[in-house]
């Protein structure tokens, strides 16, 4: 997996952590202290292998993490994107650890794993239950010292064809995905280290060879040019010994010199565009270079970027979206990077809207900004969030991780948190203004214009083509490599690394105590009391949401979600944002299609004022007329740019012909075009008025506060929110499919066809729900499942392919699903068909042990975080499962037969009863398929509406 950027903001991916730090064992009483620091042990091997250990006894766990200092920036033009494919080397086998086991092996550990790459590094992780700590050592220090025996031909050749499709999915089938292609090559000369993609040229991956993989191993990724953190359940002097034994024999390999910063600056404005396959609104990205990280500008930079852009009182906002009408939404971020940094403005505009306009409406944003200027306030809501940014943070030991490793490498000392959050502290007004001069004002910059295909009218004047280069879809050729069957010849070691170590008894389930009560107005509460970290994390969750939606007026209940947060009787939008903000809590509502949710987190010492709040936005509405003008425009333009996203097309036709148009679930719940242009405003109160109850709510609550202390919370809630009598629809679904039938939802010159297959499955609470979960974990419900292993790893044909079960009290569906090479549609649809017939049959006893391990074993990281107990909290409520559930799963899972996985295979899989349908390019795949074995074959159109067509020009 590749990232664009992983530093102290980390938001993308599986990389959750913002302003993270850690500090000593979580259960000590850090509400008190002032001081967000941090407790590490740091040393380094002879070697040069940097070591941080951090001591976390919480929960029976520990996460390992290890940061190389090689990204993308340490390529070389013609050999672009090696970083990134690299990483996915390192997962296939090494010397002592054979083919794919990687992940299963971790898997059965009841662990979790991952890497990612990205411009400045690649980082290897995993969390396992402690007991698995050597296990996990052992393989990470055999791809350190012990891989490059093992890289052969086809092993490459597999991944290459990975990496492909991954830049398939990611950039090539998205809107806007050549964007920071064509603004890299802009800004950064030719040869900078920044001047190309992560993810890499698609000739540069094709035209990679073995031996650009050995002497890329034997220069990046040896222990003098990595740090190894350890977090959680450990001794310290046990976790010291295994890492001697394992890494403290490995070579010193060359000498990787550090970086040393290269901003750069730009002569003049460059303006390019181009005409983008599957945008259906234009878009303006404008950047300014600036400068790298952890300096003072930098910084700066943040909080300019803050100001102009996020929330009412924004320039960007008051202009482009309240004044103009020109976008619904305004972006700006600042980029610090290792070596060089960006500031980036992003405007998509909306549907047919001249992008000259929205250029124009940010010079006067800019010079809104500079008349107004920077006030206190400005700068201390941004830093009010920053402690519960900071417990957020620790909650887990992945977090605490990636965080020790990130300053470690590029700060020097993995305790850097502290100077990092005082850097942040010492910005004042003066200091915004200051690099808004510097870096921005009348500066040059680079600004693309992104129009749909044929819109070349909406793009900005004087904007040159930008020179983007799309993959032609080609017929597919199998490659075959011929490699010889010599036996990998292993690297000398003063250990048998040959064996796995033994990992000895997995820690118990231990199911946190939790609480219930129920309100004189009828609202049930549920709580777990955790005293790790002084937060609360809680959800009000309101039955009902799109379930409760007319049909004609579908789109309501979501309309509700986003009206209800702009602002009360008695605070202005703006208002009610700054009072969140000041608090340094987080609260948000959203729709499911069986409920409406408020979810918050807050300081405890805040969560009294925070429930103050969310009273106030529950029982006393603004409905104000002029954000609800804008909230339609911003819900009908995510709908028309979600018709132009092939994964987005699949899901909604897919539901639709699940479902049928009779039921509620075959509707997005956002609605359409048409049915959210009829809502008005009334249909919102009248909504509000025959749903909103306590007698259809649960309140959750997860931190550190006890039951007394939360309900004493809740009282003036209970005491001013009056029951009503609400009857939520029942709206029945069975499989009633009695045929193959494949569909096909023509998206012209699609890089990749969009897969997924399936039919209406169970409701959660089916007494067979869970164990058909069970069931399915080898066929697709993990990496090492079958499907994935074919498509992805043998054939190479995706980046990832799974199959689940979902559900609800509703029954949800069965689904196979992948993005897979165009040209590979045809074949890759045949496999899902045969692996799911074959799966009938029966699996090993390997494989069913392997399933009951990796369900049962990894129970030990289910209750790390405030965040998945409330999720435990939300399940128990909303099915009324008892407070030991998860133990009665793990039975479940324990006594599981070989025969009741048959059984439980045949009875709710039936692959000539499913639906396949296939989103992609229909002049070159749709035909091939009238000639398989499928009882129907049939075109439709975004809808789900067939097309009376009889032929597709191939």
């Amino acid at each position: 997996m590749y990232f664009k950027k992983l530093t102290k903001f980390i938001a993308m991916g599986l990389f959750t952590v913002a302003i993270v730090a850690s500090c000593g064992d979580k259960s000590e009483n850090a509400e008190d202290s002032a001081n967000l620091s941090i407790e590490f042990t740091k040393y380094e091997l002879e070697n040069g292998l940097d070591v941080v250990l951090h001591q976390d006894k919480s929960d029976p766990i520990v996460s390992v993490a290890i940061q190389y200092g090689v990204g993308s920036n340490r390529e070389k033009t013609g050999r672009t994107g090696f970083a990134h494919l690299f990483e996915h080397m390192l997962f296939q086998e090494s010397e002592n650890v054979p083919q794919d086991q990687f992940f299963k092996k971790i898997q059965d550990a009841g662990g979790t794993l991952n890497g990612g790459t990205w411009k400045d590094g690649t980082i290897y992780y995993e969390v396992v239950p402690k007991n698995a700590l050597e296990m996990v050592l052992w393989l990470e220090s055999d791809r350190m010292g012990y891989l490059i025996n093992t890289v052969t031909e086809s092993a490459f050749y597999n991944q290459q064809e990975v990496v492909q499709n991954e830049k398939r999915q990611r950039v090539d089938n998205n809107p806007y995905g050549h964007t920071n292609w064509v603004l890299d090559k802009n800004i950064y000369p030719e040869g900078h280290p920044y001047n190309w993609q992560v993810i890499g040229e698609l000739v540069d991956l094709q035209n990679a060879t073995v031996e650009d993989v050995r002497e890329f191993y034997d220069r990046f990724y040896g222990p003098n040019n990595a740090t190894l953190v350890l977090a959680g359940d450990f001794e310290e002097a046990d976790a010291k010994a295994l890492i001697e034994k394992y890494f403290g024999e490995i070579k010193r390999r060359q000498e990787v010199e550090p970086l040393q910063p290269q901003p750069v600056t730009i002569a003049e404005t460059k303006r390019l565009y181009h005409e983008d396959n599957f945008a259906t609104a234009p878009q303006m990205h404008m950047v300014w270079p600036t400068l790298q990280q952890f300096t003072e500008d930098a910084y700066a930079l943040d909080f300019l970027a803050e100001i102009l852009s996020s929330g009412k009182k924004a320039p960007l906002y008051k202009v482009l979206v309240k004044e103009k009408d020109l976008t619904s939404r305004t972006i700006a971020y600042h980029n610090a990077q290792e070596i060089a940094g960006e500031f980036h403005i992003i405007i998509t505009a909306n549907e047919g809207v001249d992008l000259d306009e929205v250029e124009a409406g940010i010079k006067e944003a800019m010079t809104l900004f500079e008349t107004d200027g920077v006030t206190e306030r400005d700068v201390e809501r941004i830093k009010a969030g920053l402690e519960t940014q900071f417990y957020n943070g620790i909650s887990s030991v992945l977090g605490k991780s990636f965080q020790l490793a990130q300053y470690n490498v590029f700060a020097g000392d993995p305790g850097f948190i502290e100077q990092d959050i005082e850097n942040i502290k010492k910005v004042t007004k003066e200091d915004v203004m200051r690099v808004y001069n510097k870096y921005i004002k009348d500066k040059p910059f680079v600004v693309t214009s992104f129009v749909p295909k044929g819109q070349t009218e909406l793009i900005a004047e004087n904007s040159v083509v930008a020179p983007v280069v799309e993959e032609e879809i080609k017929e597919n050729v199998v490659k075959t490599i011929e490699e010889a069957n010599e036996e990998v010849v292993k690297t000398p070691s003063l250990i048998d690394r040959s064996t796995e170590p033994a990992q000895g008894p997995a820690p118990k389930l231990n199911i946190p105590s939790s609480w219930t009560a129920t309100l004189a107005n009828g609202m049930e509460v549920y709580g777990i009391e955790q005293n790790e970290i002084p937060t609360v994390n809680f959800s009000l969750v309101m039955e009902g949401g799109h379930l409760l939606d007319d049909k004609n007026k579908n789109g309501v209940a979501n309309l509700m979600t986003d009206i209800m947060m702009e602002g009360t009787a008695n605070k202005t939008p703006e208002e009610l944002e700054e009072e969140i903000e000041m608090l340094g809590a987080n609260i948000n509502m959203y729709t499911t299609n069986e409920s409406i949710v408020i979810r918050g987190n807050t300081l405890v010492r805040n969560f009294e004022k925070t429930m103050a709040l969310v009273e106030e936005i529950l029982l006393e509405p603004r409905w104000d007329e002029e954000e609800f003008t804008r909230i339609k425009t911003k819900t009908i333009n995510d709908i028309k740019r979600s018709e132009s996203n092939p994964n987005a097309v699949a899901n909604k036709v897919f539901n639709k012909l699940l479902y049928g148009e009779d039921h509620i679930l075959a509707y997005p719940t956002s609605g359409t075009v048409e049915s959210v242009e009829a809502i008005k405003m009334d249909d919102l109160k009248a909504y509000y008025n025959n749903y909103f109850s306590p007698s259809v709510s649960t309140f959750h609550v997860v931190g550190k506060i006890d039951k007394d202390s939360a309900l004493d919370k809740l009282a003036s809630l209970e005491k001013g929110w009056a029951a009503k009598e609400v009857t939520i629809p029942e709206y029945p679904a069975e499989n009633d499919r009695d045929k193959a039938s494949l569909y096909f939802v023509d998206i012209p010159n699609a890089k990749q066809s969009v897969i997924n297959i399936g039919y209406v499955g169970l409701a959660r609470n089916h007494p067979d729900f869970y164990p058909v979960e069970v069931m399915n974990y080898k066929l697709g419900g993990s990496f090492s499942g079958n499907v994935n292993l074919i498509l992805r790893e043998e054939k190479g044909y995706t980046y990832g392919a799974r199959t689940s079960f979902s559900g609800s009290k509703i029954p949800g569906t069965f689904k196979a699903s992948s993005s897979v090479r165009t040209n590979t549609t045809g074949e890759s649809v045949q496999i899902f068909k045969d692996q799911i017939s074959k799966y009938k049959e029966g699996i090993s006893e390997d494989d069913l042990e392997f399933t009951k391990n990796a369900l049962i074993k990894s129970n030990a990281r289910r209750f790390e975080t405030q965040g998945s107990l409330l999720g435990m909290l939300q399940e128990m409520s909303m099915y009324d499962l008892p407070a030991n559930y998860i133990a009665d799963e793990e039975t479940v899972i324990r006594n599981m037969t070989l025969e009741q996985h048959k059984t439980l295979a045949n009875k709710y899989l039936d692959e000539s009863r499913m639906a396949y349908l296939v989103v992609g390019d229909a002049a070159t795949q749709y035909v091939q398929f009238k000639n398989m074995d499928f009882d129907e074959v049939m075109l439709l159109d975004k809808e789900g509406e067939e097309v009376k067509l009889e032929e597709v020009a191939q």
